[in-house]
């Protein structure tokens, strides 16, 4: 690394980790509350400025191993997402997007002059496993900067300019669950978490005893992938129904979507506010089983959604999307009573149960809407087949689905071998190499300046 940067200009470094979604996940865009572990594989940023406008990237991919990205400012174009498009175009740009788009987000937001960088890169979040190795990548990152501009950014504000960058420059359409999560989640507790935009609520202990352990499935996760987007954008589709049926009109949601302030909306704007009973009474008799984007659009105009185009040609599924994330907020709050109560329960076991059942309907409702795999599927099974005569009790796919890894609910010493015996078993299935979960830390910290 020493190689690599200049000996003339001081060097700002910060960490960050990834994150196990416990529960929640892809619900954070419709306002559901999620409960968020920091894992213990982190990423570490270190950045030194240029005065030439060029950005040097480099990526320690083994110890003898690295990779290299270099870009000058004036190659950019006009806008976030042209600059996007650029960079991704050319070779490394696929991870170097997600850095250099915090650069530019801070440009556009905060004004820093850009006169390049060297950034060093040093990384054991497994990429596209489902764990945040992005959103590690760009907290990381907007915590050095953070640092290296003097600031002095907010906590929930370097969270959602670090979503900035993936969704404007990267293009992936996450929700705000993975930045906040691996910026200010905290070690052996879940992160409460509640999207509207972005409540953080005080962290929860785990018991003792009780363990949240990550099974790869050896299935590569994508945000950016087709299938997450079409559930986002049904999910919203569901939304403009519901609102419109409320009173809302076509030309308050527009000016909701353009200025960013839903607060005044149905349900300020989120499916999640939308009690069970009243989503079973009211609206799921309104929501198209498969509805085109052109016949979406041709009825109900438009979507609040910033980060996703409906496409005219594309079939949507809005009553199992839109139905999605009201079952997942009831689910989440939930298993969060049953963990907060769970050291004053006398039948602990009843209470793993009770927590294992709303994973796995979690899980269920995950493949309902089509972010469902075989393989992560199979460790689910394998869970459910060990059961809770073996100290498992729960497991479901972590992120967004389509792969990635698969968190388990398991419980005492017992519990954490038969997860371990379950990987191993799994090893055997897929035959290669990977990843297992255990344990957690804090979330992002900036680590002093040298020379």
């Amino acid at each position: 690394m020493k190689d690599f940067f200049s000996t003339d200009g001081s060097i700002i470094s910060a960490t960050a980790p990834g994150r196990m979604d416990v529960m929640g996940g892809i619900a954070d865009y419709s306002g559901s509350l999620l409960l968020q572990m920091p894992i213990k594989q982190t990423t570490t940023v270190g950045i030194q400025k240029r005065s030439d406008g060029v950005f040097n990237f480099r990526t320690q991919i083994t110890k003898k191993k690295t990779e290299d990205f270099t870009i000058n400012i004036s190659e950019l174009g006009r806008s976030l997402e042209e600059s996007g498009k650029i960079i991704k175009t050319k070779p490394g740009g696929d991870w170097a997007v997600y850095v250099l788009g915090c650069f530019l987000v801070l440009q556009s937001k905060n004004k820093i002059d850009l006169t390049g960088a060297n950034v060093f890169i040093e990384s054991n979040v497994p990429w596209g496993k489902g764990v945040s190795s992005s959103a590690a990548l760009e907290v990381a990152t907007m915590n050095a900067l953070n640092q290296l501009y003097k600031l002095s950014l907010g906590r929930e504000e370097l969270a959602v300019l670090a979503q900035m960058a993936e969704n404007l420059v990267a293009g992936a359409p996450c929700g705000l669950m993975d930045q906040l999560s691996s910026h200010l989640g905290q070690k052996n507790k879940l992160l409460p978490l509640i999207c509207q935009p972005h409540q953080v609520d005080k962290a929860i202990n785990i018991p003792r005893g009780i363990n949240f352990s990550g099974i790869d499935s050896g299935i590569r996760h994508a945000v950016s992938g087709a299938s997450y987007s079409e559930v986002r954008a049904a999910a919203f589709m569901s939304y403009t129904i519901v609102a419109l049926n409320e009173g809302a009109t076509t030309e308050e949601l527009d000016h909701a979507r353009l200025s960013g302030d839903w607060s005044k909306l149905p349900f300020k704007g989120f499916l999640a506010n939308i009690p069970v009973s009243a989503f079973e009474e009211k609206y799921i008799s309104l929501l198209p089983v498969r509805i085109s984007g052109a016949d979406f659009l041709a009825k109900y105009k438009l979507s609040i959604d910033t980060v996703t185009k409906i496409d005219e040609g594309m079939i949507y599924s809005p009553a199992v999307c839109g139905s999605h994330p009201v079952y997942e907020n009831a689910r989440v709050n939930e298993f969060k009573t049953l963990l907060k109560n769970f050291k004053k329960q006398d039948e602990k076991q009843a209470s793993l149960v009770q927590m294992g059942n709303l994973m796995m309907q979690s899980h269920e409702s995950y493949s309902a809407v089509g972010l469902g795999n075989e393989y992560t599927n199979k460790i689910v099974e394998m869970v459910r087949d060990a059961g809770s005569v073996r100290g498992v009790f729960g497991a479901r796919v972590s992120g967004g689905g389509n792969g990635g890894t698969v968190c388990i609910l398991s419980y005492d010493k017992e519990g954490k071998n038969t997860v371990k015996e379950i990987y191993h078993k799994y090893k055997q299935i897929k035959k290669q190499k990977l990843f297992f979960f255990s344990g957690s830390s804090h979330g992002a910290y900036s680590l002093n300046q040298y020379i």
